[in-house]
């Protein structure tokens, strides 16, 4: 599940340290971060999911929480092979809240979710 529907305090330090409160399996919060130099890099100017060290090449990055959805993105002038580009990712497309922990993974899809969504139910169910 994108971590941003069960999370608080989402926030970006240092330009590439995504940090947030999240629930865990237990419906505890807790602090969790994802160094997104680790899954975000720059390709020519623009984001690209599954690179590295994107904040090595980029200028002005700037993270804001928009809109009624709530949608995470991360903003950046990202230096292309002879020019520099504004770019923006939302970064509720590749990370989840892995059981109270920020991860990196597939993208998110409508089926992804409503499969995480049998999941808690079912867990919830049988305790």
């Amino acid at each position: 599940m994108s971590f941003n529907t069960n999370s608080s305090n989402i926030r970006v330090d240092d330009g590439h340290i995504l940090r947030a409160t999240v629930r865990n399996g237990n419906g505890e919060e807790v602090d969790s971060e994802l160094d997104l130099n680790s899954c975000l890099g720059n390709n020519n100017g623009r984001f690209e999911w599954g690179g590295r060290d994107f904040s090595g090449s980029a200028e002005n990055i700037y993270f804001s929480v928009e809109g009624d959805a709530q949608v995470p993105i991360l903003r950046a002038r990202l230096r292309g092979s002879d020019q520099s580009f504004d770019a923006d990712v939302n970064l509720a497309e590749r990370i989840g809240n892995d059981n109270g922990r920020l991860s990196f993974g597939k993208p998110f899809t409508s089926s992804n979710y409503t499969g995480h969504l049998e999941r808690r139910l079912a867990n919830h169910a049988a305790a």
